[in-house]
């Protein structure tokens, strides 16, 4: 079986848990998805400069708003799975449509985005895509430019089995896989990992560069 056909499996999973999910993302996700709003502030871009960033599972375009409103030379794609999320995206970036496409769709090898992106940001997606997270930051880094930014922030580790277990049931994987291979495959420009809930989980932010 390819991996072309897993990812499309994965992604009929999505699609079906986004379509209740996508209802209540905005009025619940913020009491834990934290760390977004620093990594939008921390692209290592100036406010009127022009370059094109890609969000992978960019969801209801909760981020997509904020970097333009950051950034509004910038210009944006966003990709996702769900239906359901996109058109909540497309509502909260109508301001933007001229600088935002949004693209229903896996990310991976098939991908119809076109590549040479100055920024690839992932905020909580990678941690849900199991156990394709590598497939799609390899994929990033054929779709970067040289010496452009991967932006991440997603659910890091936590010392509790238990929590560990109750996040599995929504798909998310936690046991801090993710840090060493971004550290081991971008240059290090950025990277927190950080308490939530006094230490009930850790959540990471890591911006690296692609090397020239």
């Amino acid at each position: 079986m390819t991996y072309t056909t897993i990812n499309a499996k994965q992604a009929e999973k999505m699609k079906r848990y986004y379509i209740f999910h996508s209802k209540i993302y905005d009025l619940t996700r913020w009491t834990f998805l934290f760390g977004r709003k620093r990594l939008v502030k921390n692209i290592p871009f100036q406010p009127t400069d022009h370059f094109r960033l890609l969000e992978v599972g960019c969801g209801t375009g909760y981020n997509l708003a904020k970097i333009h409103e950051q950034f509004p030379n910038a210009e944006l794609t966003g990709i996702d799975v769900s239906e359901d999320m996109l058109n909540i995206a497309a509502k909260k970036t109508n301001k933007a449509s001229k600088k935002v496409k949004l693209v229903c769709e896996a990310y991976g090898e098939n991908t119809t985005v076109e590549a040479g992106f100055d920024v690839v940001m992932f905020s909580y997606s990678l941690s849900m895509i199991n156990p394709f997270w590598k497939d799609l930051l390899e994929q990033a880094l054929r779709d970067l430019k040289p010496g452009g930014y991967l932006a991440v922030t997603d659910f890091h580790d936590s010392k509790f089995n238990s929590f560990k277990k109750w996040m599995g049931v929504n798909h998310v994987k936690m046991d801090g896989h993710l840090f060493d291979w971004l550290d081991s495959h971008f240059q290090n420009h950025q990277s927190k990992v950080k308490k939530a809930y006094t230490g009930v989980w850790e959540y990471l932010i890591f911006i690296g560069k692609k090397e020239l």
